[in-house]
């Protein structure tokens, strides 16, 4: 057992690693916890007795106990407490931890303890953290696959969230924007009488003419309802000035950008003062604009596609669910995942052929930019390595309003259809890596080109050899039950690899009623047969749907990424309920379920169960008269 619990202390040791933990083993650096340590036997004889690794993050001490085997995890008392008899606290890894962790409370000043019981190996565990305040009363927590919620960056969060239940900034920000989305639309309905693709095109010009202010050349004060020159003028010419400085080009692009704002100088009822308001709708519009969303974007450093967030909002109030739009947002956390999961590095070329509001193409900037060694580095990430598609006239209007507020990257934006498009004049692009969230359920037989793995394919043509890829799909696309999507999948494998698919969350596009999964390829390398790939169920990302808010992250989420990302790069070994490798054929369902089978070997209590379960149902039939069922299998073994 000593050989087997050594074991589980170094994998441990190196979850503790990965997280950027420091805590000593088998003793404490910090006096007070040490000689708090000399008196903590288990055995409560007053004697010394160490944990397995303790130490400090900012205000709050982590205690850790292991044991090598999931039966040695956690033992309750008859009133279901954790047992804190001798025998448990030695015998069972919660146990230990919570009588560490009670002990250092009453014994140090520290008022904020968490202990963790750790039970198993890399394959098979748990790890169950408890919160201790400094009277003794203990919280028990859900369990966690790793440490990085407990690192300097994210434990106050944590805290926050799971033992406070408290809202943090992050949610706050979220509910602000939600509620400005939905203010935003109501005065955009009520004062305007905006169509649902002129709305966010007003937007996004309000937030252009706003960037000419500190270049003197825009005032909010000049927008006094003159019929000679119209606010939406002063606005439209603020515009112009600032696709210009923004070196928009060529003047095609500058043009067409210019021609969908032209509803700001053309639309009477927005430039004409309204009684209510004192002022003209526009006015009021762009003082709302610079308070609550412009401040954001331009002094928030963050990979927050906070126009396509609030685009997304506030045209949810307009056709339902905002699709009349095109607008299916992917949400912040997968387009940032897409860029663990392919590993971006600072010198890749990016390509997202249906960019929508650009939220990959922002995420992946804010990456590279976040790796970048200077100034130049960063200005030629902006410039040259980032690639978008948009086929939509309003859409491509916004992403590339969006990457202007972002301090360019906007120069390799163009307006066409990508299916339309010859692939190999887009490979020589040399774009590394394809980011993808396709228009769903457009396909049929009649029109195979459309569905969503039609679209992958046609991305993957368009990516130099060795190139990564990454698409979040529906399920459906991936299992492929149709002879044209069954002729896909099958050329896909003549001439790329499938690396895996992670099943996701049911409720990722909430409100949208897709059930969605993220493919990942390597571009131009033939599969090979005998290639295995990785298919994941990750349905259980630590978001939930919340009432009036929608998706929102809890404070597991960022322990099931970090877990996500270590099984996916085969840094830790993970259960084939989560995690099946395997080969493939072209006729399979990639996913998940199709390839999962249950490889736990049952433990004696399981057995006993199960004969439990079977005796009984057995007594129930022979006092219901139903004993005749039990006789053929009686009468064969007989016959035997």
């Amino acid at each position: 057992m000593a050989k087997k619990e050594i074991k589980t202390d170094f994998w441990v040791y190196g979850l503790l690693q990965e997280a950027g933990l420091d805590l000593t083993p088998q003793g404490c650096d910090i006096k007070e916890v040490d000689e708090a340590l000399k008196t903590a036997s288990k055995a409560q004889t007053g004697n010394v007795g160490y944990p397995e690794y303790c130490g400090i993050v900012k205000d709050f001490l982590l205690v850790i106990e292991d044991k090598a085997t999931l039966e040695k995890h956690i033992v309750r008392n008859d009133k279901k407490l954790i047992a804190q008899d001798v025998k448990s606290v030695k015998d069972y890894a919660v146990n230990g931890a919570l009588f560490y962790g009670l002990h250092l409370a009453a014994h140090t000043s520290f008022h904020k303890v968490l202990a963790f019981g750790i039970s198993g190996n890399e394959k098979r565990h748990r790890i169950t953290p408890i919160f201790i305040n400094e009277r003794g009363d203990y919280q028990e927590l859900s369990d966690v696959e790793t440490f990085i919620s407990f690192n300097e960056n994210n434990i106050d969060e944590f805290y926050l969230k799971e033992i406070l239940k408290e809202e943090t900034d992050v949610e706050k920000t979220t509910a602000e924007i939600l509620k400005d989305a939905e203010k935003l639309h109501n005065d955009l309905r009520n004062y305007g009488n905006l169509t649902t693709e002129q709305k966010p095109l007003i937007v996004s010009g309000i937030m252009l003419a706003l960037r000419e202010i500190e270049y003197k050349t825009f005032s909010i004060d000049s927008l006094i309802g003159d019929n000679i020159k119209t606010d939406g003028q002063k606005i439209y010419e603020a515009i112009r000035s600032n696709l210009q400085r923004a070196n928009v080009t060529p003047d095609t692009k500058r043009d067409k950008l210019l021609s969908q704002f032209s509803v700001i100088k053309d639309t009477p009822k927005i430039n004409e003062k309204n009684d209510t308001l004192g002022k003209t709708p526009l006015r009021h519009y762009t003082e709302f604009l610079y308070n609550s969303i412009y401040k954001n974007i331009r002094y928030q450093n963050s990979a927050e596609d906070y126009l396509g967030r609030f685009y997304g909002e506030f045209m949810s109030y307009s056709g339902g669910d905002g699709q009349t739009l095109g607008i299916v947002l992917t949400p912040k956390h997968i387009t940032e995942l897409f860029c663990e999961l392919i590993d971006l590095k600072v010198d890749d070329k990016v390509l997202d052929p249906c960019c929508g509001t650009a939220g990959f193409l922002i995420a992946a900037m804010h990456k590279m930019v976040k790796q970048a060694e200077d100034e130049a580095q960063r200005r030629h990430i902006k410039r040259d390595q980032l690639f978008g598609i948009e086929l939509q006239p309003y859409m491509f209007t916004i992403a590339t309003t969006n990457m202007i507020l972002r301090g360019d990257g906007k120069s390799n934006l163009h307006n066409w259809d990508f299916l339309k498009h010859n692939p190999s004049q887009l490979q020589l692009k040399g774009c590394t890596v394809g980011m993808m969230n396709p228009p769903y359920s457009q396909g049929s037989k009649s029109n195979p080109d459309l569905y969503e793995i039609s679209f992958t394919e046609h991305l993957l043509e368009s990516l130099v050899e060795g190139a990564r890829a990454v698409v979040i799909v529906p399920q459906s696309s991936v299992t492929g039950k149709s002879k044209e999507e069954q002729n896909i999948k099958n050329n896909i494998l003549k001439h790329h690899t499938l690396e895996g698919v992670i099943t996701l969350n049911k409720n990722t596009f909430y409100g949208v009623g897709t059930n969605p999964c993220i493919a990942v390829f390597t571009a131009g390398i033939p599969h090979d047969k005998n290639h295995k790939c990785k298919f994941i169920n990750f349905e259980d990302d630590g978001f939930v749907v919340s009432k009036h808010i929608g998706l929102e992250e809890t404070a597991s989420a960022k322990d099931k990424r970090q877990h996500l990302l270590d099984v996916w790069f085969g840094r830790v070994e993970a259960e084939t309920k989560f995690c099946v490798e395997t080969t493939i054929e072209a006729e399979d369902e990639w996913l998940h379920a199709f390839y999962y089978f249950n490889d736990e070997i049952p433990t004696e209590k399981d057995f006993e169960n199960t004969m439990a379960d079977y005796l009984t149902f057995e007594f129930n039939m022979i006092t219901h008269g139903r004993g005749y069922l039990f006789e053929d299998i009686k009468d064969g073994e007989k016959n035997e």
